[in-house]
């Protein structure tokens, strides 16, 4: 056991989610293609942070700042179906098995897919691929768990696990781990190249990269067919200005959470002004730091999220009813695996908190904690590119009039925020929490990413440890059985709910601002296969797939 985790620890070291952000905020549309005259171009509005676009698509370098949708350039082996319960599908491998042991992955590799630049994708690039971050951890940004890759033939490799690893073929469907070609790779410096002519097996190659647009050509020789679309431009913009950009039509998509989107926006066209959710199984948490004091006790931890408004939240979000329950499993995704007993939303409860910190032996004095002559005055981190200040302060408040607590915001943008997170610089962060099945909610708690505060985490930032955790995690990968998955979960969700390593707050949804003037076909939540959220790689190779012009 113990080899297999250190092995996932280390694996961990990484600058992790924060590579899933770039460079991107404040522009505006212009003449070049980004409003009328483009029935062949889609015209995607980018709005996580900044104004301009770093043109770096060495997607495992240890640069922060990436160029924006890798993954239309780069694809996994498998994707995540998650209208379908979040199994796992085939995307560049066509099949896989795992031997009755569990340590040993056979992938089987589909057959005629090319890289951009002509040459095939063989089990030489998979297995290159696969052993970069095992070979060299400082490229790992996937956590992986794997020992090493070996190929078989052109078509088929095998994968080796320490241990039984049923429930973690997940990790062959993170965008995070891209198959990359071993014939233009290999020779070079992976330090500091910033392979500015990518070439991959995904539906599209760069044809121009400004520092405020980025322009994607559809290959014609495609693996998963011919796409409607031959141009895909992305552009810089903000929140705000995306709005104006659907209203007009200069944009066709953006992504991002519309406090008023059903009647700014729906409702004005309801036929092509499309304001979507889709629930992805997690959670906006309050995820405390373990690896310091006073989160290192567990009834400081208890006490915080005893007195956690989540109805004010969720009414301010004017998403009344998403209040997440307290196991960290999205009730709607995960319906058949949450305990009835564990479903509802921890309300305020002052007194049930004040109880808490006496057990502790905490008294709040002047604002702070204070125990055994120690003194501790919180803060929370959170993502000021989010908007999520107000959130902050609806806790702070809180804690402030049922505690007499005072917590003290840190917002930063975005590569501040997650390097503060990873690097344990926090006390409190607002943390999405979540994942693809019951296990990949909570193996990011396994204490093998657990790093000393300074040291760079890409799992398990709030540093908590529980030897129980562990049992279960460990437990969870060695059986396909789902039966005993479901019981280890219950005993999973039983553990997070009394050791609360993270509070969740409010279930976390995909938002999808689509303009379909001029592009029919898109999924909707009441009927979807995939989801067309960009960032998701396969889901929105997919949906531009099955798109179609709009008709007159």
């Amino acid at each position: 056991m113990g080899h297999a985790r250190m092995g996932r620890r280390v694996a961990a070291l990484a600058v992790g989610l924060a590579l899933l952000t770039s460079a991107c905020a404040g522009g505006s549309s212009s003449g070049d293609g980004t409003a009328g005259g483009r029935a062949d171009t889609i015209v995607y509005g980018k709005t996580d942070g900044g104004t301009t676009f770093v043109h770096n698509y060495n997607v495992v370098g240890p640069a922060v700042d990436k160029a924006p949708n890798m993954e239309l350039v780069y694809e996994p082996l498998m994707r995540v179906d998650y209208g379908n319960g979040a199994v796992v599908e085939p995307w560049l491998a066509e099949s896989w098995e795992f031997d009755d042991a569990g340590t040993t992955l056979t992938i089987h590799l589909r057959d005629g897919v090319t890289f951009s630049d002509g040459e095939p994708f063989t089990a030489d690039d998979a297995v290159y691929s696969l052993n970069l971050p095992v070979e060299q951890p400082e490229f790992s940004i996937a956590g992986v768990t794997y020992e090493k890759a070996e190929k078989v033939d052109d078509l088929t490799l095998t994968v080796t696990f320490a241990e039984p690893a049923f429930a973690t073929v997940k990790q062959f469907a993170n965008i995070l781990l891209p198959m990359v070609p071993e014939h233009v790779w290999r020779e070079q410096d992976l330090n500091t190249w910033t392979n500015p002519e990518p070439v991959g097996t995904g539906p599209f190659t760069v044809a121009e990269f400004k520092p405020q647009q980025v322009t994607l050509t559809a290959r014609d020789d495609y693996w998963g067919g011919d796409l409607p679309m031959s141009t895909y431009k992305i552009i810089p913009t903000s929140a705000d200005a995306a709005k104006a950009q659907l209203l007009r039509g200069d944009i066709d998509i953006a992504q991002g959470s519309w406090a008023n989107g059903e009647q700014e926006y729906t409702a004005k066209d309801p036929e092509h002004n499309l304001y979507q959710l889709y629930p992805n199984g997690g959670a906006m948490s309050a995820m405390f730091n373990a690896g310091r004091p006073p989160f290192d006790d567990v009834h400081v931890r208890r006490a915080l999220a005893l007195t956690m408004d989540r109805s004010a939240i969720t009414t301010t979000l004017q998403r009344t009813g998403t209040e997440a329950g307290p196991t960290g499993l999205n009730g709607t995704v995960y319906a058949d695996w949450v305990d009835p007993e564990l479903a509802e939303p921890w309300p305020v409860d002052a007194e049930a908190a004040q109880a808490e910190l006496a057990a502790g032996g905490w008294t709040v004095e002047d604002g702070a904690l204070v125990k055994d002559g120690e003194s501790y005055r919180p803060t929370i981190l959170f993502n000021n590119d989010w908007a999520w200040g107000s959130y902050a302060d609806i806790l702070i408040n809180g804690w402030r009039d049922t505690l007499g607590l005072e917590v003290e915001p840190a917002g930063q943008p975005t590569a501040g925020y997650y390097d503060a997170m990873n690097l344990g610089d926090f006390d409190i962060t607002a943390a999405s929490t979540g994942g693809a099945g019951v296990y990949g909610v909570y193996n990011f708690l396994d204490s093998d990413f657990v790093v000393p505060e300074g040291e760079s985490a890409t799992l398990n930032q709030g540093r908590w440890a529980h030897p129980e955790a562990d049992e279960i995690i460990d437990a969870m990968e060695s059986t396909d059985d789902e039966a005993e998955l479901k019981e280890l979960g219950l005993r999973m969700q039983h553990l997070v709910v009394d050791e609360v390593p993270f509070s969740p707050l409010y279930d976390n949804f995909w938002f999808v601002q689509i303009n379909a003037k001029r592009w029919q076909g898109w999924p909707t939540p009441e009927s979807y296969d995939h989801i067309p959220m960009v960032g998701l790689g396969p889901d929105l190779i997919l949906t531009l797939l099955d798109l179609e012009p709009a008709e007159g």
